[in-house]
């Protein structure tokens, strides 16, 4: 991910996922609450509005894992892998 000119990059925070890796790109971004419906995570999926490690991606189906850099209108998380407590989705 590159940032613009004069504008230092934004922090990455990790989110931890529930239920295994991999994750479809449309569930992850509603479940990291960058979306509050599956409808709208697919709009912004198709709509060109997310970029995964720095690369614009159109697929909500496409498989995350660990590592992985997902961006939504300057928001930057990074894929961390499973909880244990149970929860659906967690920003550490």
């Amino acid at each position: 991910m590159v940032a613009p000119a004069g504008r230092a990059p934004e922090p990455r925070k990790p989110v931890s996922v529930a239920g295994g890796l991999p994750i479809a790109l449309g569930r992850f971004v509603k479940l990291a609450g960058l979306a509050s419906t599956g409808g709208e995570a697919k709009h912004l999926v198709a709509g060109g509005a997310v970029r995964v490690n720095g690369e614009l991606e159109t697929r909500r189906g496409r498989k995350l894992r660990a590592g992985d850099i997902v961006e939504v209108r300057g928001v930057v998380l990074e894929v961390v892998g499973r909880l244990d407590d149970g929860a659906a989705c967690s920003q550490e």
